[in-house]
């Protein structure tokens, strides 16, 4: 659906006169101005209030400090809706106004469809799946294990009992967490003492 800021009979920008068409075609253009008007600034203003009513859930993709898409969304707060923002980058100009959204309050941060879906579904219907992460070395470990993760070096294997100072741990706790360290291939123990195990050498 699209609502225009002119009469239906008008194609605004003209470049869009097939989007318009097609959206004709397949779904509705609505106006409050009558057929032949012109679009104005005021009437874009005007306009933003009916796509605040109209929606569910506005979503704010882009705008900048002064755009009228943040009319739009203030709107569409004072009528009870849910608005869903967009960020970008913080250097952006194009992104300054979907910040200011969020930094108020106003709007719901979304980053993807799902998301969008999640806000226009009941409370506890349709959320989306967490994204796939990596699963990382220390995943599941536990803090005991982590920290002598965290101690043991790259290159040069160091002694048990460096490890235990770095780790902040006794040099009995420490052997058991390299113990099972070593069995997740973690670990590695030469002459020297410890190392970290190397990717290649977990495969």
């Amino acid at each position: 659906m699209a609502v225009l800021a002119c009469g239906v009979d008008r194609a605004y920008p003209r470049g869009h006169e097939r989007l318009i068409a097609r959206i004709a075609a397949e779904g509705a253009v609505a106006s409050e101005i009558p057929p032949g008007s012109a679009p104005t600034r005021r009437r874009f203003v005007e306009r933003n209030r009916l796509i605040a009513a109209l929606s569910r859930v506005s979503v704010v993709v882009e705008a900048a400090w002064r755009s009228g898409a943040l009319i739009t969304a203030y709107q569409a707060e004072r009528l009870g809706r849910v608005v869903g923002v967009v960020p970008g980058p913080v250097t952006s100009p194009a992104s300054a106004g979907c910040h200011r959204l969020l930094r108020e309050g106003v709007g719901v941060c979304v980053t993807d469809a799902a998301e969008v879906v999640e806000l226009v579904s009941g409370a506890g219907d349709d959320l989306p799946e967490p994204p796939p992460v990596a699963r990382a070395d220390h995943d599941g470990l536990p803090p005991s294990d982590q920290r002598v993760l965290d101690a043991l070096p790259l290159g040069r294997a160091a002694p048990i009992g460096s490890l235990a100072r770095v780790a902040g741990l006794e040099p009995r706790a420490v052997e058991g967490a390299l113990g099972r360290l070593e069995l997740a291939g973690l670990a590695v123990r030469g002459p020297a003492g410890w190392r970290r195990g190397r990717a290649r050498e977990r495969e």
